[in-house]
């Protein structure tokens, strides 16, 4: 027990070192940990490392959008906060934007423990009856995306030069080949930009009162019912992420910037940990660090998901209270 709870906190360290850390992502310390795996697994247990993985990915959900917002750094799951985030970061209100993402992050606490039942026991039927439909379903998202972007050429071009990427990583000839990978996307791409950028001038920021930062009840549900219907579907279904589940949100209830950014709070920390749970249901990794935890739990048993979902939800809380009171 006493590896397992140093295990929880060293992870709520680590996810505070990749969330606010530039270009480091939670799938390079995880590719990083498998590779060390076979040694590490000498001194300590695999739920131990399995519990520092879903720390670690909880905290850094609640806090990569510190620096999207404040010093222009995407990652992966955040880089849809920037335009709304800059646009208060620009008026001043910086200090706010991060505090809404972080109320959609502990809100969606709720969501999870709503949709952890549903996962386990109706996502395996669903999985089996639609399983030959998905690459039909994942073409009309990604033809969604496209044609609702305004540069619909530019967009199409990503797309392909996204899916010649893939292809081309997976039959590289080495054994990690996602560790050069992400180490481009997540790591030296952004550092690289990040110098290359010089810094707006910004205007004095305003620290209000967190009891005065909220959103209208409108909002509130608008923004909550597009997670609980996109985060979830983005879960388990392959090749889509948190990016993809924010666009399409956002499209299901028309969003102002604040709600928006409350929003992809929720989304983020929801993709995160509902992908634990669809590793479980349906043996299928739809993270980076689902992929890791595959790696390390095997067989992933009943105990093992229990102790992972105490793990999301006292990791969330602790990370809220800890930036909360911060702020």
């Amino acid at each position: 027990m006493l590896f397992e709870i140093l295990a929880f906190f060293i992870g709520i360290l680590a996810g505070i070192f990749t969330g606010l850390f530039p270009g480091i992502h939670v799938n390079l310390v995880s590719v990083f940990l498998i590779s060390i795996s076979p040694s590490l697994l000498k001194y300590t247990s695999p739920i131990s490392l399995a519990i520092f993985i879903v720390s670690m990915s909880i905290t850094h959900s609640f806090l990569d959008f510190i620096p999207s917002i404040f010093l222009g750094a995407p990652d992966e799951d955040s880089f849809l906060s920037i335009l709304p985030g800059h646009e208060l970061l620009k008026k001043g209100k910086g200090h706010e934007a991060v505090v809404l993402t972080l109320y959609g992050s502990i809100n969606s606490l709720l969501i999870i423990i709503f949709f952890i039942p549903i996962f386990i026991f109706i996502l395996p039927i669903i999985q089996e009856k639609i399983a030959l439909f998905i690459p039909y379903i994942l073409l009309f998202i990604s033809l969604y995306l496209i044609f609702t972007e305004e540069n619909l050429l530019a967009s199409l071009i990503i797309f392909l030069l996204s899916g010649f990427l893939g292809l081309l990583t997976f039959n590289l000839p080495i054994k990690d080949p996602l560790l050069p990978l992400l180490t481009g996307l997540f790591g030296s791409s952004a550092l690289i930009i990040s110098l290359k950028t010089s810094s707006p001038k910004l205007t004095r920021q305003i620290i209000e009162s967190i009891k005065k930062i909220r959103l209208s009840k409108i909002d509130y549900i608008k923004s909550t019912i597009s997670a609980a219907i996109s985060a979830p579907l983005c879960s388990f279904l392959p090749g889509i992420g948190s990016g993809h589940a924010a666009t399409i949100g956002s499209k299901i209830f028309k969003q102002n910037k604040r709600s928006f950014l409350f929003l992809v709070g929720s989304i983020s920390t929801i993709v995160t940990a509902l992908s634990f749970v669809a590793l479980y249901s349906i043996n299928k990794t739809r993270s980076g660090t689902a992929a890791a935890l595959k790696e390390i739990l095997n067989p992933f048993i009943i105990q093992d998901l229990l102790i992972i979902i105490a793990t999301v939800i006292f990791s969330g809380i602790i990370s809220f209270l800890t930036f909360i009171l911060k702020l």
